[in-house]
């Protein structure tokens, strides 16, 4: 029951997604006088839908996607005189390069208000100042430190298993994955600890022993603390937000650019049974089971599944995003690049002090068009094959 409930919210997630897409689309052909004649979510044979002003709204048999129709698409359009001032490609290739990206950039504005979200609201998995076990020493035999092993320092000072730390050298804990940065920088020097106990205030000082890592010495005192999730406050989220959207979008163009190295093995999984790899690619349906697997994780809580699934739907928001810029058509980055190659010709011929050329003819680009959508519909189809037949598991 807990996996449906994920797939469906995945689903309405996904469809709401691909609505605000084309609202970006639609809000600014609007502000810049297009006449938009329809918005509808899906394709194929119309179910429901009303009109308002001169836009029909709607939804369509097959929920695949949505669209935004804008007068004047494509130069060849018949346009009536009374659309003709109103038609995409009379419009400044400002205006044009615009309205084709307001999608894009709403996936990247969803994706940080859910990350915002996240961390103001939800709250991440972070350590707490509260110890939850104490190490004995650097290695153990049977559970007990060999003969002549040092014992660590929170064990020999007599921290236990329970106690909270609430200062370091005077100053209170606030946050203890930055906090115990302190401890890092002082291995050989003496700390002092203010931590609670059944109630009771304790100071305990100790020096931190000294580890190698990374070529470095760092201090340690041998305390494994536990794992909550912590909210943040207004500005810290707004941080946080943008920091982990900036690596999200690094890491999807990484992840695109990696695309076509990662296709063989698409293939032998697809075709041959070969295991999934969860770093793979994985298509709709796959980042559906993560939903699923995630909802019924008995090992998390409540909170940690919402987490978990606003991370899916950022990830997938910012990848759609970055994925549709790509200069290729049909997507909208291939209308953008024609756009740019309009300015630039339109820019020349001012140079030259000659008449503006015609926009460029989209339609004449159709072979392209038919290729990219082949080769992205081969890719798609064998992502669904894998994903339904050679299911990806998630470590969630």
């Amino acid at each position: 029951m807990l996996a449906i409930l994920g797939v469906l919210a995945f689903v309405v997630a996904l469809l709401l997604s691909v609505m605000l897409h084309e609202f970006g689309h639609f809000i600014f052909a609007k502000r810049y006088g297009m006449k938009v004649t329809e918005f509808f979510l899906g394709f194929g044979k119309r179910i429901w839908s009303f009109t308002r002003g001169e836009t029909e709204f709607g939804i369509k048999a097959i929920p695949a996607g949505g669209y935004c129709r804008i007068v004047g698409m494509s130069s060849r359009e018949e346009l009536t005189a009374e659309d003709s001032d109103r038609a995409f490609y009379k419009a400044s290739v400002g205006k044009r390069l615009v309205v084709l990206g307001a999608g894009s950039v709403l996936h990247f504005v969803l994706a940080l208000l859910l990350l915002f979200t996240l961390f103001a609201a939800v709250g991440t998995a972070a350590l707490t100042p509260i110890v939850e076990e104490v190490a004995t020493c650097y290695t153990t035999i049977n559970g007990k430190c060999p003969v002549g092993g040092a014992v660590l320092p929170a064990k020999a000072a007599g921290i236990l298993r329970g106690d909270r730390f609430t200062a370091i050298n005077g100053m209170p804990v606030k946050n203890w994955s930055k906090d115990v940065q302190v401890i890092r920088d002082s291995p050989g020097r003496p700390v002092t600890f203010t931590l609670i106990r059944n109630g009771q205030e304790l100071t305990i000082t100790l020096t931190p022993a000294s580890k190698m890592v990374d070529g470095k010495n760092i201090g340690i005192i041998g305390v494994i603390n536990s794992l909550a999730m912590r909210r943040e406050g207004f500005a810290d989220s707004t941080v946080s937000s943008w920091q982990l959207g900036r690596e999200l979008f690094t890491t999807s163009i990484s992840s695109l650019g990696s695309l076509p190295s990662k296709l063989p093995a698409l293939i032998g999984q697809t075709f041959l049974g070969k295991a999934r790899d969860p770093q793979g690619l994985v298509g709709v349906v796959g980042v559906a089971q993560a939903s699923a697997q995630t909802a019924s994780n008995g090992k998390l809580a409540w909170n940690e599944r919402i987490a978990t699934f606003i991370m899916i739907i950022a990830s997938l928001n910012i990848f759609v995003g970055i994925f549709n810029l790509l200069p290729l058509l049909p997507l909208d980055g291939g209308h953008m690049a024609v756009a740019i190659a309009d300015g630039a010709r339109n820019t020349w011929a001012r140079l030259r002090r000659r008449q503006l050329p015609r926009p460029i003819d989209v339609e004449r680009l159709t072979p392209i068009t038919i290729v990219v959508f082949v080769l992205l519909a081969a890719l798609s189809l064998m992502l669904l094959f894998a994903d339904i037949f050679n299911p990806v598991h998630f470590n969630l």
